[in-house]
């Protein structure tokens, strides 16, 4: 519920329709949570290491859809990297919206 109020959320399914034109799935949460489970085909750049790793996602136009366990670090990462300059930045909230 929470990143449905912030500019730029999107729906499960409009993720996997972006997903297979392109986009990247990048999971924000730890190390150790990305071990435990994932979205397949998630890259896993926890949203503490985020500035020191901001290169590895790409030009500033790249489709980027954000996720976390419950939604907090997924919306502050989204706000982040739109404030960085990233134009097309997408914030699914939880990973338990995947299915």
């Amino acid at each position: 519920l929470f990143s449905a109020c912030i500019k730029g959320s999107v729906s499960p399914e409009e993720a996997k329709a972006m997903l297979a034109q392109g986009a990247r799935l990048i999971d924000v949460r730890t190390q150790r949570e990305f071990a435990q489970s994932r979205i397949p085909g998630a890259v896993n750049i926890p949203f503490e290491h985020l500035s020191m790793r901001v290169a590895e996602l790409g030009p500033r136009d790249s489709e980027l859809i954000i996720y976390c366990e419950a939604g907090v670090r997924s919306a502050r990462a989204a706000s982040m990297l739109r404030e960085w300059g990233f134009t097309r930045v997408y914030d699914l909230g939880p990973m338990s919206r995947w299915r």
